[in-house]
């Protein structure tokens, strides 16, 4: 009996300490996501510290810049993202080697009323959740490691539908909850579910944007496991971080990645002390 206690516990010890060597995340979302930042000013990881799943090949890469390899709906970055930001702060933080899962489309909305065109909804009636799980899982598979958290880029779409009345924020909070529950369906109902706060587009009257700003903050006070790890977006226009009027420049796309790695490094250490 005690050879066999033995044995269990080098295997969990064994197991622990494999999960505990890189970590897989989910950046998603909408064009921000994506990233339409300059690849020229992005961070370069080092060498063998920070990878993204090409699916269509299906296989790991190392993460540059332009990132997120174009697969069924989900685009690459043109040319600049926040994935290298948020991959050389997590190595640096965790000294994990870092795996992301790119699944961003530009334009796409999150509930269905506020879809447009052909771009894309993340709602129940659309592909890209379905999408994005499948990668996912494909990575999961291919990297041994189980997801440990989605970094979600998204809201402008909803913002606009909200301001010209198509849209409410009751709506948009329903659907975004209701996102967050399929995707812990699919991961576990303890995934954690990282949210970069929407900015306030430049070319539009604030009242859209602050409501979706708002909602993001009710959920991340309301549901556990949901968190606010980058809200200074509302300061992107006074800091002349914006390429255009909707799209962040490189210097705001960098300064998100490096500030939720630092979010995410914060947070599993007080879950760790606590």
């Amino acid at each position: 009996m005690k050879t066999q206690i033995i044995v269990i516990f080098i295997l969990m010890n064994c197991f622990s300490n494999s999960v505990q060597k890189s970590q897989l995340f989910l950046l998603a979302g909408q064009s921000n996501a994506v990233g339409q930042g300059d690849s020229l000013n992005s961070p370069v990881c080092k060498t063998n510290t920070a990878f993204e799943f090409d699916a269509q090949n299906n296989k790991f890469i190392p993460l540059r810049d332009p990132a997120g390899k174009s697969w069924k709906q989900f685009q690459e970055a043109g040319t600049g993202s926040v994935a290298p930001a948020f991959a050389k702060g997590m190595y640096e933080l965790f000294r994990q080697k870092i795996y992301m899962v790119t699944a961003a489309r530009g334009g796409a909305s999150c509930h269905w009323k506020a879809e447009m065109a052909n771009y894309g909804t993340w709602d129940t009636s659309g592909k890209l959740f379905a999408q994005a799980v499948e990668k996912t899982k494909m990575a999961e598979i291919k990297s041994g490691i189980r997801l440990s958290g989605v970094l979600w880029i998204q809201g402008e779409r909803d913002a606009n539908a909200i301001l010209a009345g198509q849209l409410t924020a009751t709506e948009y909070q329903k659907v975004l909850e209701g996102l967050i529950k399929r995707f812990r369906n699919e991961f576990g109902e303890d995934l954690p579910f990282f949210i970069v706060q929407t900015a306030y587009q430049q070319d539009k009257a604030p009242g859209g944007c602050r409501a979706v700003r708002d909602v993001q903050t009710i959920i991340a006070k309301k549901m556990n496991g949901v968190y606010i790890a980058y809200g200074e977006t509302n300061e992107f226009g006074q800091r002349k971080w914006f390429k255009d009027k909707v799209h962040y420049n490189q210097e705001g796309l960098n300064d998100i990645g490096t500030k939720a790695a630092e979010f995410v490094y914060k947070h599993y250490n007080q879950e760790d002390n606590e």
